[in-house]
């Protein structure tokens, strides 16, 4: 700063301005780059011609000719009659089956199973519904339009309208097959799909119902109803097929059990739906946007066909859902250490032990509807299924090996480490189901106990082994080469992802179904399990041999180089 304007500004005085000559125009005006909004009322907004300006926007950007739509249609209907042909003959076969059973046991549990299904399919729709919604908007939706003052419900009526029909219609369809196959007549499939897909649709709107409420204490009240209802129903059933029990099912439940469900179900519906639609400008946008980017999540998830990517983004949002867990010390040393931290992990999250002790009834109802030969497949896919939750930790070892890096072991032994609880749960499931593979349930037994219990402790290891299989799949490399498809390039990966677990259950339970020794069932579980565990994983290998070459190189460098010492001038 001057010294004349320091003056200036002591003595309060302001610097003379240049007077404007008249003679040079006028300085422009700087462009204005906003504008005051004028004090004017807001123009109401009609929601109908909003969302047409929304369809007409999406549909003026089609990215598909109608050739290909023609195409895609072609390959839809053709895959649909080919799945529907084959289970025309599934349901036709099982039809005869059924028929040749006369029994009033055999008749009591066939006339069980439908209802267990019906328990079973509404407590999973209020299971899907409470995780997605049911009503959801996307996150652009949420941010951009749900602000605008607007009335919410005649925008979301109709995905409320479009949740409870698709609810319906997959229970109807579940519904009907489950009844086809249990040998029931024509008019009680109608029934009984009918009776499904009211119940479903009908719970669908209690949960959108709840949704609004902002609560969820009372669906999960009434999904653990249903699922206990569901599981007592299915023991009935096993417990009357082996004749354990004597039990008959009234006639007036046979012959009105459907119709009063399925008018039960139509006027929870109307119900739900009125109050639903009543309150649904009740609903608050962080709680519509967090369904749409679940479902957004899953669907980038499904591309990839990475189905342990899904169950990685619903294990987040309970996560989120519970907030905080309150830590707690470990224990022991080393590898003890990890396996101590996957039992406090067990013990402080008990849940997924309810799954693994309702699937002992599998193999039991299984064997006494007559399915002996295929019973250690089936049961072995259900395992690896329920023993999927008990893998986390290595889940994250096998997707994460920085982390997995950074333990002063060998990745083999932290595998192993992390595999022992799952196994020593599937050797206590082998032990609890060794008479249906005897053979208890059904009208004689067809095995002795040693080989019955060798038969189940094959499946305890298949299904296990399959958990260990879906958990440390790699995921796909896109950057190897393509397969040609119909459906465009595909890698390789992409398409073995659709059989990992499977594989596991398939090889090492085929000996046994095809009537050879365990004993061969048992050298492919251990083959399976070196491989698994890493001893000869290729990946780790090579970054171990690129770190000996490093390290060799470094040794050279420093041999290489001598160290001159300059001798005193004397």
């Amino acid at each position: 700063m001057s010294k004349k304007s320091r003056k200036l500004i002591r003595s309060g005085a302001t610097p003379a301005t240049p007077k404007p000559d008249a003679t040079q125009a006028p300085a422009p005006e700087p462009e204005r780059t906003f504008w005051f909004l004028p004090d004017a009322p807001s123009e109401p907004v009609d929601e109908r011609e909003l969302h047409d300006a929304m369809k007409q926007w999406r549909h003026g950007r089609a990215t598909r000719s109608i050739m290909e739509a023609i195409q895609d249609a072609y390959v839809a209907v053709f895959s649909i009659l080919l799945v529907g042909a084959m289970l025309t003959n599934l349901v036709l076969q099982a039809q005869s089956t059924m028929a040749n059973c006369a029994a009033e046991s055999c008749v009591s549990a066939r006339t069980l199973v439908p209802w267990a299904t019906w328990f079973a399919l509404l407590g999973l729709t209020l299971a899907v519904a409470r995780l997605f919604g049911p009503v959801l908007v996307s996150a652009a939706e949420g941010f951009w339009l749900m602000d605008a003052p607007i009335e919410r419900s005649r925008l979301l009526s109709g995905r409320l309208r479009l949740a409870t029909a698709a609810a319906g219609v997959l229970a109807a369809v579940l519904g009907a097959l489950i009844a086809a196959l249990s040998g029931s007549s024509l008019v009680d499939i109608g029934l009984w799909a009918l009776a499904n897909g009211l119940g479903a649709a009908a719970l669908t709107a209690f949960a959108a119902a709840e949704q609004t409420r902002e609560r969820t204490s009372l669906t999960r009240l009434v999904q653990t109803l249903f699922a206990l209802l569901a599981l007592a129903t299915l023991l009935l059933t096993v417990a009357v097929a082996a004749g354990w029990a004597t039990f008959t099912v009234p006639a007036a439940a046979v012959d009105f059990g459907p119709t009063v469900a399925a008018g039960l179900g139509l006027l929870l519906l109307i119900v739900e739906l009125v109050v639903s639609g009543r309150r649904l400008n009740q609903i608050r946008r962080a709680r519509l946007t967090s369904g749409g980017s679940l479902v957004a999540g899953m669907q980038g998830a499904m591309y990839a066909l990475d189905f342990g990517l899904v169950r990685d983004i619903v294990v987040e949002r309970a996560a989120i859902e519970r907030g905080h867990v309150t830590p707690t010390p470990g224990h022991g040393q080393g590898l003890q250490a990890l396996l101590w931290r996957d039992l406090q992990r067990l013990r402080r999250f008990p849940r997924p032990l309810i799954p693994l002790v309702a699937s002992v009834v599998a193999p039991y109802a299984l064997d006494a509807l007559g399915l002996t030969t295929v019973n250690p497949l089936v049961s072995g896919l259900i395992l690896v299924v329920v023993l999927v939750p008990f893998l986390s930790m290595l889940r994250v070892l096998t997707r994460t090996g920085g982390l997995a890096r950074l333990f002063p072991f060998p990745s083999s032994q932290v595998r192993t480490v992390a595999m022992a609880v799952p196994l020593v749960l599937a050797l206590l499931w082998s032990a609890v189901t060794i008479p249906a593979f005897v053979g208890i349930t059904s009208s004689g037994s067809e095995r002795s106990p040693i080989d019955g219990a060798l038969m189940a402790v094959v499946t305890g290891l298949a299904g296990w082994l399959g958990a260990v299989r879906w958990v440390t799949a790699k995921k796909a490399d896109f950057n190897t080469p393509m397969v040609a498809t119909a459906s465009g390039a595909v890698p390789p990966g992409l398409i073995f992802n659709l059989l990992r677990g499977l594989d596991m259950v398939v090889l090492i339970t085929a000996p046994v179904m095809l009537g050879g020794s365990p004993l061969w069932s048992f050298a492919l579980a251990g083959i399976a399990f070196i491989f698994l565990r890493g001893t000869f994983n290729m990946d780790e290998m090579k970054a171990q041999q690129e770190a000996l070459n490093r390290e060799k190189e470094a040794a050279k460098k420093q041999a290489a180089q001598k160290i001159k010492v300059q001798r005193p001038n004397r």
